[in-house]
This record gives structure tokens, C-alpha cells and sequence, in this order.
């Protein structure tokens, strides 16, 4: 049974329709008015001012003052309860002005006690008007009352969900402070442990590089100190941007442009040649690319091609510009270090944000070559 009741409560609107709500208090005016009203016996002018009062009612969202003071006349001269009482409260709920509905108060309870037709009073007659005045008063305070309330629980509703949107955001950003604290403690763990494990197997990598007596095991020595090196760098790199995206005013390391491409050439530790140039109205983003991936492409040369020579070509054809990277064939075995082919796979993604084409393979002569264009458009 209580299953019932709430599937019923849940298929239930809460709130009518406001033109059903307006439709039944018109209604019970008209009830109202053929109870209090002798249509045989009123004249034309009492009906009309009913009528007006009753069909004002339509109205009294859009104009509940005028609709109060239609109301008035109509209670002059006939005894009506549901016109004044609903076009007071409605007054009471959309305005907030108090001394506007304590007068308004005050002429419907003096239009509802004023004597009908006029003439003269006796003494008695006046006591009982006044009485009457009074007793009317405190019927049309009760609508007025109301109205408020109504208005206070609307409101009331109002700064309640103004409170649960703060407390939302507060826990936003309380999560948000614990994200970054928790980033915090990852930048000071990559700091404190890889960063040393790694900066111990770069000095390991360089003593055996001294005391290494062949040719294969000092480049082998070279090969893994240069990637620790390389490595290290990179590790720095995402510490810093980890502390910065944590909340801390931390400096960040500049990002690098294709004026730092001949010192990356320079120092890849390998013979390697820079030819070409490019335009220089190249983007930040483009710029970091072709760095990326000339770096990438060296890498892979000193790791996988010991011996090899590269050829870092800029290029520029009106449509595309961009990097070619060619390296000849090995001179020595290489060294079985580990690789993912996931240098590969972020270039290709790099390239395919700028909507540029990246293409990587082995040469007819046994080397391997990587292009990257990026169209003018895109960078």
C-alpha cells in the first residue's frame, strides 16, 4: 500500500498549472457571488461591479494592485469574500511594500463595513459599522498575512539553494586542494627518489665510461649516461610543472623553440648536421614540435644506430613546413636497450593536433628517416 501511495505521490505534479489555479479561484468567486447575491432583486450597477470584481481575478498575477482596487466597489455593495481575499493575497506575495498593504488592507475592510445603500445612521447603526469595520479588518489581514508568509518561505527556498551551491563549490574546491596536495607529494617523491636513483646510475654510467678499456663498452657507458642525463632533465621538467599545477608559485622552465635546435644538435652527442631553415612566424605549439621531434629523432639514432651520422633537415614548400630527420646506417652493433616505440606514437599525436602528417621508416640503405609537415594553416 505505501509502494502505491508513493508511485502515486511521484506521478502527482507538486504545483498546478497557474491558469488552473486562476480558473478555480474564478470559480469560487462565482460560487461566492451567486450565494451573497439576489440576481432577481440587484440592480445592473451591483452585478457589474461583481462581475468586474470576479473577472479581475484573471489578471491579478499581472496587476494585483489594480486588481485590489477592483475589488473595492464590489464590496461596497455586495457581501464577497473570495474576490478581496484572493486579490490581497496576491498583492501580499508579489510586493514588499508594507505600508502599500496595510492601506490597502484598510479600504477593503472600510469598502466591506461602509453601509449599503447610504443614509443616515443612528447612533447604534454607527457603533455596529464601526464594529463591523473592525471585524473586517482583521478578516483582510489574514490574506495579507498570508501573502507574506508565502513570500518568506519563497525566499527562505531561495537562500537555501543559494547555501547548497556555496557548499557544493566549498567541496569543489576543498577537492581541489587535496589534488593538489596530492601532486605535491608526487613532485617531492619523483624529486627525492627517481631523481636520485636516476642521478646515481648517470655517475655510475660515467665511471664506467672512464674505466671502461674497449670501444663498445664506452659507448655503451656514453649511451646510458646521456639518456640518465636526458632523462633527469625531463624528470625536473614534470616536477615543475606538477608543483606549479599543485597551487605553488613555481617558476616555470621555459619551453623550447627552434632557437635552441642547433645546440640540441650540437650536443646529441653524435655526428649530426643541421641544413635548411624555416619561416619565423612559426607558432609556440609548432615550434615545440619540431623540437620534440628532432630530439626524439636523435635519441633514437644514439640509442638503436651507435656510429650512425644525422642529417636535420628544416624544410619549407609553401603549403607545408616542417623537420626531416635521416641517420645512416649503424657502423657497430647496438646495445639491446629497452624501447616502446612510444616516442613515435607521441610525435605522430603531436603532428595530428596541428593537423600536420608524420611518417617514420627505415631507408633503402639501411638507415631510418623521420618526417614531420605541418601545414601553414596549423602553425
Amino acid at each position: 500500500m505505501s509502494e502505491r501511495l508513493t508511485a502515486l505521490r511521484a506521478r502527482w505534479p507538486r504545483r498546478l498549472p497557474p491558469y488552473v489555479v486562476d480558473l478555480v479561484i474564478l470559480g469560487c468567486a462565482v460560487i461566492d457571488l451567486g450565494f451573497t447575491t439576489d440576481f432577481y432583486h440587484e440592480t445592473p450597477g451591483t452585478l457589474t461591479a461583481a462581475a468586474v470584481a470576479c473577472a479581475a481575478l484573471l489578471f491579478r498575477r499581472r496587476f494585483p494592485l489594480a486588481v485590489v482596487l477592483l475589488t473595492l466597489p464590489a464590496s461596497v455593495v455586495v457581501e464577497l469574500t473570495v474576490p478581496p481575499f484572493a486579490a490581497l493575497f496576491t498583492l501580499a506575495d508579489r510586493t514588499r511594500d508594507r505600508r502599500l498593504l496595510a492601506v490597502c488592507a484598510i479600504l477593503s475592510a472600510a469598502a466591506s463595513a461602509f453601509p449599503w445603500p447610504p443614509g443616515s445612521l443612528t447612533s447604534d447603526d454607527q457603533t455596529w459599522t464601526l464594529i463591523y469595520f473592525v471585524y473586517t479588518l482583521t478578516t483582510a489581514a489574514a490574506p495579507v498575512l498570508l501573502g507574506q508568509l508565502t513570500q518568506a518561505r519563497r525566499d527562505l527556498s531561495r537562500r537555501l539553494a543559494e547555501i547548497e551551491e556555496a557548499r557544493e563549490h566549498e567541496r569543489a574546491l576543498h577537492a581541489q586542494a587535496v589534488l593538489a596536495q596530492e601532486r605535491a607529494q608526487l613532485a617531492r617523491e619523483m624529486h627525492d627518489v627517481v631523481s636520485h636513483q636516476v642521478s646515481l646510475i648517470a655517475v655510475r654510467a660515467g665511471a664506467w665510461q672512464v674505466a671502461a678499456k674497449d670501444t663498445d663498452s664506452r659507448d655503451a657507458a656514453r649511451t646510458i649516461r646521456a639518456l640518465s642525463v636526458n632523462t633527469l632533465d625531463e624528470l625536473r621538467h614534470m616536477v615543475t610543472l606538477l608543483r606549479a599545477s599543485g597551487g605553488r608559485a613555481t617558476e616555470l622552465t621555459p619551453q623550447p623553440t627552434l632557437a635552441d635546435l642547433r645546440a640540441l644538435v650540437g650536443s646529441s652527442g653524435i655526428e649530426a648536421e643541421l641544413t635548411g631553415a624555416l619561416p619565423p612566424d612559426i607558432a609556440t605549439p609548432a615550434q615545440r614540435t619540431l623540437y620534440r621531434t628532432v630530439q626524439e629523432a636523435l635519441t633514437n639514432v644514439r640509442k638503436h644506430a651507435p656510429g650512425a651520422r644525422a642529417d636535420v633537415h628544416l624544410w619549407d614548400d609553401g603549403e607545408e613546413f616542417g623537420v626531416t630527420v635521416t641517420n645512416s646506417p649503424p657502423t657497430r652493433p647496438s646495445l639491446p636497450l629497452p624501447g616502446s616505440q612510444q616516442g613515435l606514437i607521441g610525435l605522430r599525436e603531436r603532428a595530428e593536433l596541428l593537423h600536420g602528417t608524420f611518417h617514420a621508416g627505415p631507408t633503402a640503405d639501411g638507415g631510418y628517416r623521420i618526417r614531420l609537415g605541418v601545414p601553414h594553416a596549423g602553425g
